[in-house]
């Protein structure tokens, strides 16, 4: 991943760690291109269709800018189902159940260098403050599930 692509990510997920600690959960991308474009939607993980409605509005705007690279993040709640493999799903104000994680799911794309994929994951204090890590990046090769955030958005720009 190049500089300005890690750029976009660590300016991405800082922007949805702020938004956790004002008790929000919106979706958030940044378009980076002719111009850069950030969107954010807090509905995006109530449905599938809601998530795919953002991506394509997304990719929509991407096509406008010329597109050179994006980064793509939503908080969710993971659980590993098999070494290697996660389930997410929607935070909320519920206790995490055993052996999930918190975190912030991430997908970043550049048309020289390709997708990148991560977590950042968090805990939260007693009183409920997050505590964030820094953003990884996943360092297996994966199959991008649609269910992964961005994976549309991606897979819309990229299937031309």
């Amino acid at each position: 991943m190049n500089d300005d692509t890690w750029t976009l990510v660590t300016d991405v997920v800082g922007r949805v760690q702020r938004a956790i600690g004002l008790k929000q959960a919106p979706a958030i991308v940044i378009l980076d291109g002719e111009r850069r474009q950030i969107l954010s939607d807090y509905d995006y993980q109530r449905d599938q269709d809601t998530a795919a409605a953002f991506e394509h509005k997304a990719a929509e705007h991407a096509h406008a800018l010329n597109l050179r690279r994006f980064a793509f993040a939503v908080p969710q709640v993971l659980i590993e189902t098999e070494p290697g493999i996660y389930d997410g799903r929607a935070v909320s104000n519920h206790p995490l159940r055993p052996g999930e994680q918190e975190t912030i799911a991430w997908t970043a794309y550049d048309t020289t260098d390709g997708a990148d994929f991560g977590f950042a994951p968090y805990t939260r204090r007693p009183g409920g403050q997050p505590v964030f890590d820094e953003p990884e990046i996943f360092d297996v090769p994966m199959r991008a599930e649609t269910r992964m955030p961005g994976v549309r958005l991606l897979r819309q720009l990229t299937d031309s």
